[in-house]
């Protein structure tokens, strides 16, 4: 394992914020309960979709300890939040378009005064005909969404081509056809959607709040409320989990809503685990229509696909999501003829948004499937057909950007089939217990970095020498849980040769730290770290030229930073850091740096439709392999093997990778195996955790990992980012090794006991 050799001594390091997380000393947002603070809550609409023909709030008004009830006539601006499209309402005021939708702002003394305001308030509802199906919402007859748009339900359309792709695929020896789907998902973090919110006497609105995206939110807030985005401070503790699901507005305009109607206190909101299911941002259901086309040799053709995601009632990054899953449908393979078509439609579903995978997910699944039944019609095993189209530095993808050079998809496949779970695979299939299946599956992957084209990805990073000689590190990304506050402390200690306890890492604060996008789009490390180490070496620079006066040295170049000073190698002698931090106003103390991206020099000419995010430049790599074991009895399905590998750029932490892969590749087992949300007509029946199933430790094997050596040279000591990659494989994966156990041909997920003992009495039949 090549990387083991990048990484050395660095393995086994504990993350700098370890001890205070384990200890229970770190402070999320949920911690914080200032003496007095109100609590706010909202009364969700609780059908689907209905006009409000009623709203009675005097009771709850009138109960003690409830200070407001607030209705649609009491948000000022323009009631509308959003990150790209502005369609979702901080409260409703004539129509509900979905379960989750808020009717009403109750804010109360305490929590029990709370849960009594929004018990009395009353709401009449006309209920309205809804639409659930993001192919059936395209049809001429379906109920409106939202009235009045010319394009009905479809909120976005999208189409890249390559070459012709129907031309291509007439002349195919082999084509494969199919439909496949792909669920909604929760992202089940830990720390659900909360907040503070105060108005200060000053004018200012400061804000607590769990979220991936501090800077963005102040305009979000402001743009709802009819707000100065200038006059609101947004703090971002660490946050227990995002996965996406906090990119966006939540309890934000809620918060500040209720702050601005109680001036002067603290109020809080912390939704519950059912209110987070009910109301929060959910992974896109989406189908997939396929025709992948070869020759007879194998090599891949022309690919024909149509891809519909559910979008909910409101926009949120949905468009933007359907792009993703565009860009990503051709896999990492080798295809001179594509023809990919988005549909994204509006429905009263709940509401789609960012996670991890972002539409890549759904894309990958449908690919891979199609590159499995290719190899079955062609004769071919799975493994030696996607190592034979296996996209190479220098050639085009699916959408005509040329792939970087860097360690490539084939390198991950290889890998992935040297390793014992591949080679012996055979001998583990037939020790399989009395009773039980087994099959292995391998699958490729791959996940762009960033936000794309069109939308500059940017960070800026402010380092700080303090009066005692350390640093302050000001970090403007939020750490869901990731570890890159850890991982910005270790670059900058490398950086400036300082030991890691030299370092204070200041969290996201938009009063004190330089605007940075969102924790996101695997981009985070990538971006926010470059800027980072831009600081680090402006900052060393200073401090061996303000040392060389001290030390007497007209070569500055020579001398080296040492921990806790700066030292000259031709005499000896070294001057403290403390030392000459005393001589430097503050201002001299401090360095700030930026960074932007690198985009596609010379972008495909097509996705005209795609304004923002594509494409992109950057990609990692990855294979999957995955082993289950099928009891025939239950029909259950146990992840028995999982290995995942990852070509990320220069591993600067191997902890944190493996980390990352084991995290993505466990969510991408709940989604294939466990997580059903049974939405019936817009109602989530497995609204909770003891109905809606995520895998525990007892349902996972050890994940192993390889990640191989590569090297990025625009990232940040070589870097790429990797949060996301690791999530696209245990689906398509787990399929094949179903079909390698049982013959079953997966087309949707999750895989039900139910569907496996179906599959296994077809086989018997």
């Amino acid at each position: 394992m090549g990387a083991e050799a990048d990484v050395a001594g660095q393995a086994s390091s504990p993350r700098v914020d370890a001890l205070a997380k384990t200890c229970g000393c770190e402070r999320y947002a949920a911690d914080e309960t200032p003496a007095g603070c109100l609590w706010a809550g909202v009364r969700r609409a609780g059908l689907p979709h209905g006009r409000i023909a009623g709203l009675d709030v005097a009771s709850a008004r009138g109960l003690p300890g409830v200070v407001a009830v607030l209705t649609r006539a009491d948000v000022p601006g323009t009631n509308r939040q959003g990150i790209v499209h502005k369609d979702q309402p901080v409260l409703c005021g004539e129509r509900v378009r979905h379960c989750g939708d808020p009717v009403a702002l109750v804010v109360a003394e305490n929590r029990e005064a709370l849960a009594a305001g929004l018990a009395a308030i009353r709401v009449d509802f006309e209920a309205l005909p809804g639409v659930f199906d993001p192919v059936q919402a395209l049809s001429p007859d379906a109920p409106l969404v939202h009235s009045g748009r010319e394009e009905g339900n479809l909120l976005a359309h999208g189409l890249m081509e390559k070459g012709d792709a129907g031309a291509a695929l007439a002349n195919c020896d082999v084509v494969v056809a199919g439909r496949f789907a792909t669920p909604l998902q929760d992202h089940v973090f830990l720390e659900p959607p909360n907040g503070l919110a105060r108005l200060l006497p000053s004018g200012l609105l400061d804000m607590v709040v769990s979220t991936q995206a501090p800077f963005r939110d102040r305009f979000e807030i402001a743009q709802a409320l009819g707000l100065d985005p200038q006059r609101i401070r947004v703090r971002a503790p660490y946050l227990g989990g995002g996965f996406g699901g906090k990119d966006g507005a939540t309890v934000q305009c809620l918060l500040a809503l209720a702050a601005l109607r109680l001036p002067g206190r603290w109020v809080k909101m912390v939704w519950s685990r059912e209110e987070t299911f009910l109301a929060g941002y959910k992974r896109h259901a989406a189908v997939m229509d396929i025709r992948l086309g070869a020759a007879a040799d194998g090599r891949l053709q022309a690919l024909d696909c149509a891809m519909h995601f559910d979008a909910g009632p409101y926009a949120h990054l949905s468009g933007e999501i359907m792009e993703l899953g565009m860009e990503h449908a051709g896999g990492p393979y080798r295809i001179p003829h594509t023809r990919i078509e988005g549909f994204c439609a509006y429905t009263n579903n709940p509401v789609g948004g960012a996670f991890r995978g972002f539409g890549v997910v759904q894309a990958t699944f449908a690919l891979e499937r199609a590159m499995d039944l290719l190899a079955t019609r062609l004769g071919r095993t799975p493994d030696s057909l996607r190592l034979q189209n296996a996209l190479r530095p220098g050639e085009k993808n699916a959408v005509g950007v040329a792939v970087e050079p860097g360690t490539d998809v084939a390198a991950c496949l290889q890998a992935a089939m040297d390793h014992p779970f591949w080679t012996g695979r055979e001998a583990w299939k037939q020790a399989a217990p009395p009773l039980t299946r087994r099959g292995v599956g391998l699958v490729a992957v791959h996940n762009a970095m960033g936000y794309g084209r069109g939308l500059p990805d940017h960070a800026a990073a402010k380092l700080e020498l303090t009066r005692q000689g350390t640093f302050r590190l000001y970090n403007s990304v939020p750490d869901m849980g990731q570890g890159n506050a850890a991982a910005f402390v270790a670059m900058a200690a490398k950086a400036l040769g300082q030991p890691e306890t030299a370092f204070a890492c200041v969290q996201p604060d938009t009063r004190v730290c330089p605007p940075a996008g969102s924790s996101s789009a695997s981009r985070t490390t990538y971006t926010f770290g470059n800027a980072l180490l831009r600081a680090c070496r402006a900052m060393a620079e200073k401090l061996r030229t303000r040392a060389a006066l001290a030390l007497l040295c007209d070569a500055p170049d020579r001398l080296t930073l040492v921990p806790g000073g700066v030292s000259d190698p031709a005499t000896g002698r070294t001057v403290p850091l403390s030392l000459l931090a005393g001589f430097l106003i503050r201002d001299d103390r401090i360095y700030i740096d930026q960074f932007v991206m690198p985009v596609v020099a010379d972008p495909p000419d097509t996705g005209h439709a795609c304004k923002l995010g594509f494409p992109h430049r950057f990609y990692s790599y990855g294979a999957c392999l995955c082993g289950v074991e099928v009891d025939e009895l239950t029909g259950r399905v146990r992840l028995a093997q999982c290995l995942g590998v990852v070509a990320c750029g220069r591993v600067f932490s191997l902890a944190g990778v493996e980390q990352q892969i084991q995290g993505a590749t466990a969510q991408g087992a709940g989604l294939t195996l466990f997580e059903d949300m049974a939405l019936d007509q817009g109602r989530i029946r497995a609204a909770d955790l003891s109905t809606y199933l995520i895998p525990t430790a007892l349902d996972l094997p050890d994940i192993a990992c390889l990640a191989l050596p590569d090297n990025e040279p625009t990232g940040p000591m070589g870097l790429k980012g990797m949060g996301e990659v690791g999530i696209h494989g245990p689906g398509p994966a787990v399929a094949q090794a179903l079909y390698d156990a049982i013959g079953m041909d997966v087309t949707r997920l999750p895989v039900a006991p139910e569907a496996v003992l179906s599959a296994l009495e077809d086989e018997n039949a």
